[in-house]
């Protein structure tokens, strides 16, 4: 049996949707692990197709990962998001919605979650507006065998409430950070995929 091009094209493209949302939540969570940068490093940077959108954001990525060792970016890593008391850069949704920590639009976000099935492993410090919680539930949606909540409609939903709101503005700044390198990279690759998933999420409203 001939498998349907169309059909395989789009397995792909959601296949590679959820291995993106994957890496962007082991990337905010913790410094990067010796093997992931490794593999980031030998990684392919260019598209199958001449001129896609994330190309170059992603060759910076990959280039910044290059040009830097495993310390300095752990380094990095600790200076924009990690210490003792309040960090340079905040990693939460509640922060870039309302100004603080542990507001409403973390309440609004574990409703959602609730309604979704999930919850948040105990073992987990943070609470569940990081951004490496919403990629991986994102990732989730768009991998999940549950179709009853593994769908479009849901990812459109979910992003729509609980991602896209914010994650420009942390983007930005994260990029305004003098210390930020790998996560200066990183950050304009997050901000060119959240554009590209809007785009897609309008064309099916």
């Amino acid at each position: 049996m001939t498998q349907n091009p169309a059909a395989s094209s789009a397995l792909d493209e959601e296949t590679a949707r959820a291995e993106i949302y994957g890496l962007l939540a082991q990337l905010y969570y913790a410094a990067p692990t010796p093997e992931l940068l490794a593999a980031l490093r030998v990684a392919v940077t260019e598209a199958p197709a001449r001129g896609g959108f994330l190309e170059e954001p992603w060759r910076e990525v990959v280039g910044a990962a290059r040009a830097q060792s495993d310390a300095a970016i752990a380094d990095e890593y600790d200076a924009l998001f990690g210490g003792v008391g309040k960090p340079e850069v905040y990693l939460f949704g509640s922060h870039y919605l309302s100004g603080f920590l542990n507001e409403k639009p973390l309440a609004r976000l574990r409703t959602t979650l609730a309604e979704l099935g999930l919850a948040r492993d105990e073992a987990m410090p943070e609470t569940e507006d990081h951004i490496a919680y919403v990629c991986e539930v994102m990732r989730y949606l768009i991998a999940g065998d549950d179709m009853a909540v593994a769908n479009l409609t849901k990812q459109c939903e979910f992003f729509s409430a609980h991602l896209q709101p914010w994650v420009k503005e942390m983007c930005d700044a994260i990029a305004a950070h003098p210390r930020a390198k790998l996560y200066r990279a990183l950050a304009e690759f997050t901000r060119a995929f959240a554009n590209v998933e809007a785009q897609g999420f309008d064309m099916l409203a």
